[in-house]
């Protein structure tokens, strides 16, 4: 997967959350793709900023990298 394809699958994703989870989904976010993001070797803050998220979002994707080995996702849709 490439840097692109994550930033627009971010852009997605927090552009379909609902108003009072869009940080929760981009927790989820950092987790589902934890090992893609490192593999891409992009500093977490850049993938925030070319979502359209701010800089500072990109310590919440890193919130979710740091949980990616203590959780596991289920499908609750």
């Amino acid at each position: 997967m490439t840097y692109n394809d994550l930033v627009k699958i971010l852009t997605a994703i927090y552009d379909n959350a609902d108003a009072g989870e869009k940080v929760l989904e981009i927790h989820l976010f950092g987790i589902k793709y934890a090992n893609e993001i490192r593999n891409t070797g992009e500093s977490i803050h850049q993938f925030s900023i070319d979502a359209g998220l701010g800089k500072y979002y990109g310590s919440e994707i890193s919130k979710g990298m740091k949980l990616a080995n203590h959780v596991q996702l289920c499908d609750t849709k």
